[in-house]
């Protein structure tokens, strides 16, 4: 069954869709571990993509990627149509890019040092305030100096150069301990140890890459895999809230439209929420209150609909409720918590209702006319049409391999950045991808040798590192006194070779 302008998730007393135009109004699917969660997920991704809704979702179990298969009929497929009406069911495959951000799964993902920004890399590195004001006062001397934060080497060779410097540097930004810088450079290491380091670099990832439609119209399903970055869930957590902050920071406002661009799956959405500081909640809050007018869509998974805070459950209008467990007190909590947020319907009580609910049975409210939510209803969730379950090892690797993206983020890119500056590795060639430092002008023989000279005058190395970095007032003077010693040494050079040059050839 297809419902224009909705994506039919199954029936109740009727049928039960969500609308495309409210869509980016965000939601939330719940319910305890095996009754149902991913596949309610993965009728959600196939009804958007099949409007041309592009959609990002983390596949924490693998389950997910066999959306890329041609799905099969089987009994309880069959069973469940029957049940529901849906007499029109095919198989079908979606188009599926898969990504990793170890590069092993699926293409991978990067982001530079400068994009994830000091607020998520304290919250990656799990520092205390402290040591995020240090951080903060490394990104901006980078951003001062000109000194590219790309990659983790980037920002180690800054956080050293930030501790050679920091009486100096204290006087200008507040206290900088080497104690904090070291505590930072621990916490980098193991960040590194982690798998971090394939993460950082470039080719960045393009939002644009996100959002894209086949020849026949319908969105592109980004899968990343997640089952081996969930050992590390903190890294989970804050790459899914980087690349949502990106996605705000990109796109246009768009107001309402008809569909969104984009609609984002956040899996173990607990995760993202745990021991997070108050900053971190007030800019997860901002991102959810105002990115649906960019077009975007957030639904957030898990388990307890606790997990999520007031304040961000509370934008969340699209629900699926799906079994809950009520034998410890916090679980009876949850029940009645997940009961309270729904409209509620004279023909059941609702909390009774989510300890009964049957494998691949939910309560489903969607805003409907104006934005208003769906009185709650008991829902039998429609079969997907493609495959349940996951791909075959070596139908990943043909997907990859075929994927439109193929070759665009598989090698990484090391260009000229902080590290290279700082430890004077600049490689003088314009035409060097990412070189932003010129060669020398061709001066002929004079400059070739007097260069050699003089770069050595006074006891002073002309070497640039090219960091760029202020210089107390006894460096000034002695790089004055040594200019100045440079150039009438120079002079008495370059008089001495012409006279001699022009004297060789008058004699001929």
């Amino acid at each position: 069954m297809r419902i224009d302008g909705g994506v039919w998730l199954g029936k109740s007393v009727e049928d039960e869709w969500l609308e495309l135009k409210l869509a980016n109004r965000h939601g939330l699917i719940t319910g305890a571990t095996g009754t149902g969660k991913t596949v309610s997920l993965q009728v959600l991704a196939e009804g958007l993509a099949e409007a041309g809704v592009s959609v990002f979702a983390a596949d924490v179990k693998g389950d997910l990627s066999g959306v890329a298969a041609r799905g099969q009929e089987k009994d309880w497929i069959a069973k469940r149509c029957a049940d529901i009406g849906f007499s029109d069911w095919e198989p079908k495959k979606f188009p599926v890019v898969l990504w990793d951000v170890f590069g092993v799964q699926g293409h991978p993902v990067r982001a530079t040092v400068s994009e994830m920004g000091p607020l998520l890399l304290s919250r990656l590195m799990g520092l205390n305030d402290v040591q995020e004001g240090v951080l903060n006062i490394v990104f901006k001397l980078a951003d001062e100096e000109g000194l590219l934060l790309l990659d983790l080497k980037d920002l180690r060779a800054v956080l050293g150069h930030v501790a050679e410097r920091a009486d100096e540097l204290t006087v200008d930004y507040g206290n900088v301990s080497k104690a904090s810088v070291g505590a930072i450079q621990r916490q980098l290491l193991v960040l590194e140890q982690q798998g971090g380091d394939a993460f950082f670099g470039e080719p960045a990832l393009a939002i644009a890459d996100l959002m894209a439609t086949d020849a026949q119209g319908r969105g592109r399903i980004n899968i990343l895999a997640a089952d081996d970055l969930m050992s590390n869930p903190r890294l989970y957590s804050t790459f899914l809230l980087w690349l949502l902050s990106e996605l705000f920071e990109e796109l246009p406002e768009v107001g309402d439209p008809e569909k969104p661009k984009l609609v984002f799956f956040f899996d173990e959405a607990h995760l993202l929420f745990d021991e997070a500081p108050p900053a971190l909640l007030r800019k997860i809050e901002q991102v959810v209150r105002l990115i649906r007018s960019k077009g975007v869509g957030v639904y957030f998974v898990t388990q307890n609909p606790l997990d999520v805070p007031d304040s961000v459950s509370a934008q969340l209008g699209n629900r699926v409720q799906h079994a809950l467990r009520a034998f410890t007190p916090r679980e009876q909590k949850a029940v009645r918590a997940a009961a309270e947020t729904f409209r509620q319907n004279p023909a059941f009580k609702t909390e009774d209702a989510i300890t009964q609910l049957a494998v691949g049975e939910a309560l489903v409210s969607m805003l409907h006319a104006k934005g208003v939510p769906s009185i709650v209803q008991r829902t039998f969730v429609r079969p997907p049409e493609a495959r349940v379950g996951p791909l075959k090892p070596d139908e990943r690797a043909t997907l990859v391999n075929t994927s439109p993206l193929a070759g665009k983020y598989d090698d990484a890119v090391d260009r000229v950045s902080a590290f290279e500056k700082l430890r004077g590795k600049v490689v003088a060639n314009p035409a060097q991808p990412g070189g932003d430092n010129p060669a020398p002008s061709g001066g002929g023989f004079l400059d070739g040798v007097l260069g050699g000279i003089l770069s050595t005058v006074g006891g002073v190395a002309s070497m640039k590192t090219g960091g760029s970095r202020s210089q107390t007032l006894g460096e000034a003077i002695v790089k004055s006194a040594a200019r100045s010693a440079a150039s009438t040494a120079g002079r008495q050079i370059t008089n001495a070779i012409v006279r001699g040059v022009l004297g060789s050839l008058l004699k001929r």
